[in-house]
């Protein structure tokens, strides 16, 4: 690498840190000058100085929930990277089974979580497992759908090559459409990471219960029924922080497992 192109490539990173900062900054500064200056009181809009202040002293009690929270997202996140790409697994191998069965995922997608997520929690008695069937079925199709289609996008010339060497199908699959099929699964992943937290938090609301096993999602409608705003602005902060971290993390494993060999990992260093 010549050190033009790492000072290149330094001078992009500090503009992709600095620049959603600054505006950010400017936003910020905006907000807390327009509540001082209206004399907007803080049960309907409090500033952002109030709502750092708010963040500092119930941070303990608002991070506990935030684990809660964090615990289900996570495992949903898991369960639909492992089942969402075993279903698209099973997809590519059976156009049958594709067919037969990829239009319940559709509607597993489109249907409103809020509306059956009282069911599953009757009809799931632990309420862990309630939440994470919730949080699952939000977060799943992204993955199903991006990983279909990268096992259905491998080369046909390569797929010809490999049937005129005499390939298994599970040579085939290991050593062409799995390669093939991962930028796509990623893509996914990173949109799922979202979602799981998503649904993480309409099944809280829509459980609503509290206890010592509450979620961010509780302490959002609870800072709602009594009117604490600021307390409420801070759960949003936590959940917006928390959503940003997953998906940085989640961007940061597919530039690691792309860098070295898939186009669009590659043209992003080199920018």
């Amino acid at each position: 690498m010549t050190p033009r192109l790492a000072m290149r490539q330094a001078r992009a990173r500090l503009w992709r840190i600095a620049a959603p900062l600054a505006v950010g900054g400017v936003v910020l500064a905006l907000w807390e000058t327009i509540v001082w200056v209206e004399g907007i009181p803080p049960y309907i809009l409090p500033g952002p100085v109030l709502i750092a202040e708010t963040l500092w002293t119930d941070g303990p009690s608002l991070l506990g929930s935030l684990l809660v929270t964090l615990r289900i997202t996570l495992a949903a996140l898991a369960a639909a990277a492992i089942i969402g790409g075993g279903i698209a697994l099973l997809f590519s191998l059976s156009r049958v089974l594709a067919l037969s069965l990829f239009p319940y995922a559709v509607i597993l997608q489109v249907t409103p979580i809020v509306a059956i997520a009282p069911l599953i929690i009757i009809w799931v008695r632990q309420p862990f497992l309630a939440l994470l069937v919730c949080a699952w079925i939000v977060a799943f199709f992204p993955v199903v759908a991006n990983t279909t289609v990268g096992l259905n996008s491998a080369d046909r010339n390569l797929l010809a090559l490999f049937r005129l060497y005499g390939a298994s199908r599970g040579q085939t699959l290991r050593h062409l459409k799995l390669p093939t099929a991962l930028p796509y699964f990623l893509a996914g992943l990173r949109i799922s990471g979202g979602l799981a937290l998503i649904g993480a938090v309409v099944a809280e609301f829509v459980a609503g219960t509290g206890g010592t096993e509450t979620g961010l999602a509780f302490r959002i409608l609870e800072a709602g029924y009594r009117l604490a705003i600021p307390r409420l602005f801070a759960a949003l902060f936590l959940l917006s922080v928390t959503g940003i971290l997953i998906y940085l993390l989640l961007d940061a494993l597919s530039r690691l497992l792309l860098r070295h060999w898939h186009e669009s990992a590659i043209e992003e260093e080199e920018e």
